[in-house]
C-alpha cells in the first residue's frame, strides 16, 4: 500500500468518518439495501440467501443499524436490539469460507453501487473482512 493511500486509510479510522463520508444513517441502509439486493440477484448467493427469513425487512435494517456503528457512527444496533456478538448471533448456521466468500462478494458489488471514491469502497471493503471472519464458525 502506498503511503499516501495509508494517510488516507488512517483518516478514514479517525473518529466519525467513515460514517459521514458514507453518508451517515441514509448511506447505511442504502448500503445495506443495495447489499440484500444483490443477494437476491446472485446466483453465488443463493445458499447464503436462504439462511435469512423470506422477508428481508429486519435483516436490512439490522444489517445498517450494525453499519453505522461499525463506521463509528451511533451504535443504533444496540439501541434497538441490545448488545451485538457477531459469532454468537450466526452460530445457529453453517457458515463456512464459501458462505464467507458469497457475503463478501455481495458487499463487494453493493459497495460498487455507492457514490463513494474508489479508496473509500477498497477501505469499506477491506474492514469488512473482520466480521465476515468473526460469523464463519465451519472451514
Amino acid at each position: 500500500m502506498s503511503e499516501e493511500l495509508e494517510k488516507l486509510f488512517e483518516y478514514y479510522r479517525q473518529g466519525d468518518n467513515q460514517y459521514q463520508i458514507a453518508g451517515g444513517e441514509k448511506g447505511c441502509y442504502k448500503l445495506a439495501n443495495d447489499f440484500y439486493d444483490v443477494m437476491e440477484k446472485l446466483p453465488e448467493s443463493r445458499k447464503i440467501l436462504f439462511m435469512h427469513p423470506g422477508d428481508l425487512t429486519e435483516s436490512r435494517e439490522k444489517l445498517a443499524r450494525f453499519l453505522a456503528g461499525y463506521m463509528n457512527g451511533p451504535e443504533l444496533y444496540e439501541q434497538k436490539y441490545g448488545p451485538l456478538a457477531l459469532g454468537p448471533a450466526h452460530s445457529h448456521l453453517a457458515i463456512g469460507s464459501a458462505e464467507k466468500d458469497a457475503w463478501l462478494l455481495c458487499m463487494e458489488k453493493a459497495l460498487e453501487m455507492q457514490d463513494w471514491s474508489e479508496e473509500f469502497k477498497a477501505f469499506m471493503l477491506m474492514r469488512l473482512q473482520t466480521p465476515a471472519s468473526r460469523i464463519q464458525n465451519r472451514p
